[in-house]
């Protein structure tokens, strides 16, 4: 018996193309994620500083203001991880620099003409909070981070995911073969799982994992696009990859997996021959984002080779163990990526565990091909063990989910398959239950260590709707002062809403492409059959 996923409020949507529902759902996440947006400043955000005012890779101006900033002799101050993340937001930063100096240097101005020598106080439950706002204050670097991180992840972060979320709506809807389920499951992609919640900052783990599902979906081909070579998808994918691994260095996993996959793909279509000239050409795509890492690294560190967390200082003792904090996977760590309340992948977002139901029990198991889901599996079993070989694990204890947040795209399909053999009070119980959560989780991001995730569901359920930035606006003395309870999220609510509900009511015109003609699958987002 087919399964249905009614919509509310399904009179509002017309008949739609395809290419029509993918933009609506891109700048519906778009509109949302930017909502959302948090102020923390991620030490990604200082060198995406310093190659937008200077093209330099050096942070010497920044030195001190986050922990993961460090200095090497001769070659100045650096942060400890791999550039990629940074040279996408230097993008933005870099186009709206000359207006953000601007406002930063009005407001400078304007505090040495009222006499304020002094940051206002600071009302954060962390002790590192209040001191990060002092320093920056003091340095007049507050208003230019703040506006900084905004640019940052309203125009390269946010957008992004939107764009990964599309792409899942395209792959879900081969799957599926109806673009309701695939919008429907597109959405709680999107709205019910972790990036949600790392979407409000540059994060490069989420950047990682939306390149390494880029490249998987290029070398898989489910939409079967014929107007692309096999030799363009594998060097295009390898260039997707090789981009994954500027991000993070745990994109060399995927960049491992994905070669191993292409490889094994190719050999069974063709023949091995064949797919060691395919593996040729992956590989060069490969080499033009490594070869950007190798030049960053001998340009800042002197050799191009070894990675940041080379050089950089022990900051704690965990860092000390194994090669510069690195030790071998441990029974602890793989429990706690997993299941710590504070920042479990299964506990941020438990229908990710529908994943490993095993195949016989999923009803539309068979529209994706074996080797494929296996894949999607072994994807996430090789991070979770890479990272629980890692001792910096052990200090996200207050980020929330961070490390595998690049295996969700790749555990949610076969999660969806799972979703979508169960009873229809169990889809919307569980599609309500994820989106609650990981909407608390994106509203109220400070994860306290006794209660784990419980504390932002309670403070959400208990305290009202909270939205990072205007939390962040609350805390300062100086605004609080004139709005005493802090400024109420509702209205902007509210007005997305209503954006939103234009955006999805109106039609517009829009010419037809190839995105649409995909065989076997229902255009019509009225038809919701799977």
């Amino acid at each position: 018996m087919p399964v249905t996923l009614p919509i509310a409020g399904e009179s509002v949507l017309r008949p739609m193309s395809a290419r029509s529902i993918a933009v609506r759902l891109f700048f519906t996440c778009w509109f949302v994620y930017v909502l959302h947006f948090a102020t923390n400043i991620v030490r990604e955000i200082y060198l995406a500083l310093a190659i937008g005012d200077h093209l330099s890779f050096r942070v010497d101006e920044y030195a001190h203001l986050h922990p993961d900033i460090f200095e090497k002799e001769g070659y100045g101050w650096h942060i400890d991880n791999t550039p990629g993340a940074s040279m996408l937001g230097a993008i933005p930063y870099s186009t709206t620099r000359p207006l953000i100096h601007y406002l930063s240097e009005r407001v400078q101005q304007q505090r040495k003409s009222n006499g304020l020598n002094e940051p206002p106080e600071y009302d954060s439950p962390w002790p590192l909070a209040r001191e990060f706002y002092a320093d920056a204050w003091r340095r007049g670097l507050d208003i230019k981070l703040g506006l900084a991180a905004f640019v940052m992840q309203a125009f390269c972060m946010a957008p992004i995911s939107a764009l990964g979320v599309v792409l899942m709506f395209t792959v879900l809807r081969r799957i599926f073969r109806a673009d309701r389920t695939a919008l429907l499951l597109a959405l709680l992609y999107a709205f019910g799982t972790p990036v949600f919640f790392r979407t409000g900052t540059l994060n490069q783990n989420l950047l990682l994992g939306h390149l390494a599902f880029l490249s998987f979906v290029l070398l898989w081909n489910p939409l079967q696009i014929q107007e692309w070579s096999s030799w363009k998808r594998f060097f295009l994918g390898g260039l997707a990859a090789g981009a994954g691994l500027l991000m993070d260095y745990s994109g060399g996993v995927y960049l491992l997996g994905l070669f191993l996959y292409g490889v094994i793909k190719r050999t069974r279509e063709a023949s091995f021959p064949d797919a060691l000239r395919h593996a040729c050409s992956f590989l060069f795509g490969v080499l033009a984002p490594v070869g950007l890492l190798w030049f960053y690294q001998w340009r800042s560190f002197g050799h191009p080779f070894y990675p940041p967390q080379h050089y950089m200082p022990a900051i704690n003792p965990w860092v000390q163990t194994g090669y510069q904090g690195y030790a071998g996977p441990q029974l602890d760590l793989l429990l706690a990526l997993a299941f710590d309340t504070r920042y479990g992948l299964f506990v941020s977002c438990p229908l990710l565990l529908l994943a490993f139901v095993p195949f016989f029990f999923r009803k539309h198991a068979r529209s994706v091909p074996a080797m494929e889901l296996s894949f999607l599996v072994a994807f996430f079993l090789m991070i979770w063990f890479f990272f629980s070989g890692s001792n910096y694990t052990r200090l996200q204890f207050n980020t929330g989910v961070r490390y595998l947040t690049a295996v969700v795209p790749f555990l949610f399909i076969p999660a969806a398959l799972a979703l979508m053999s169960l009873p229809r009070f169990a889809i919307r119980f569980l599609a309500i239950f994820s989106i609650t959560v990981s909407w608390c989780l994106a509203m109220h991001r400070d994860v306290e260590r006794g209660l784990g995730i419980l504390d932002p569901i309670l403070r959400v359920f208990l305290g009202g709707f909270e939205l990072p930035a205007l939390t962040t606006i609350s805390r300062m003395k100086e605004f609080s002062e004139h709005v005493p309870s802090g400024p109420s999220p509702l209205p902007l609510f509210v007005l997305t809403a209503v954006v939103l509900y234009c955006l999805w009511r109106f039609p517009f015109r829009e010419r037809r492409r190839s995105f649409e003609n995909v065989p076997g699958v229902n255009t019509d987002v009225q038809s919701n059959s799977v």
